[in-house]
């Protein structure tokens, strides 16, 4: 079986919802199994009721915790993150800044890397977040793969939407109210398809 690991992390559950449609697109490729995990919180329970997002973390917690060693032992690794000013999460950033050993050994190296992204806005820093967290996969020597234009559901100007060729998007609005849309969705199934099949592909 070639491994597929989707490893995310959602505040409000908007980037769960988009990993588990990744992963629906993974396991539409025979031969493939996907794995969804989530990176550690960071942050202390009180700060996540403040936030109004501890009841969300609490319903998430049947999620298995990552841990840096699961990247080395993937076929492909799919990333989700909420963006922060136009990056990526902090728990993301010192999921991978734990990372140094396996780039040390060139463990990720010839593995195909994928990004996928929520935003509370249209224009609130999805490109730019899995853009420059392209950065953290090439460093590893991963294989970057993004969402070609294949998936016709990016070119759609008849609704807001999120998507691009460089990943599967989806915006949350300003309070957490808006869900992902079916468009949106689709474009995460195709993701997770499409770097499946490179997957296979590269493991021969």
């Amino acid at each position: 079986m070639c491994k597929v690991l989707i490893v995310y992390y959602s505040m409000y559950g908007h980037v769960y919802k988009m990993a588990e449609a990744v992963a629906a697109g993974v396991r539409e490729i025979a031969g493939c199994e996907a794995v969804v995990k989530r990176v550690p919180e960071t942050l202390p329970d009180e700060v996540l009721a403040k936030m109004g997002a501890l009841d969300v973390q609490k319903g998430l917690a049947h999620i298995p915790v990552a841990a840096v060693d699961d990247l080395a032992g993937a076929d492909a690794i799919i990333f989700g993150t909420p963006t922060r000013f136009g990056n990526m999460c902090g728990q993301m950033r010192q999921f991978l800044d734990a990372s140094g050993g396996l780039w040390l050994n060139g463990a990720l190296i010839g593995k195909p890397g994928s990004v996928f992204v929520s935003s509370a806005t249209q224009h609130g820093g999805q490109e730019s977040t899995i853009l420059t967290f392209h950065t953290t996969l090439l460093h590893h020597g991963m294989v970057v793969v993004g969402l070609p234009y294949s998936f016709a559901g990016q070119m759609g100007i008849d609704a807001i939407t999120g998507g691009s060729p460089y990943g599967a998007s989806t915006i949350a609005g300003g309070q957490g109210e808006r869900q992902p849309s079916d468009n949106e969705l689709a474009g995460a199934r195709f993701q997770g398809a499409h770097v499946a099949r490179i997957a296979l592909k590269l493991k021969g």
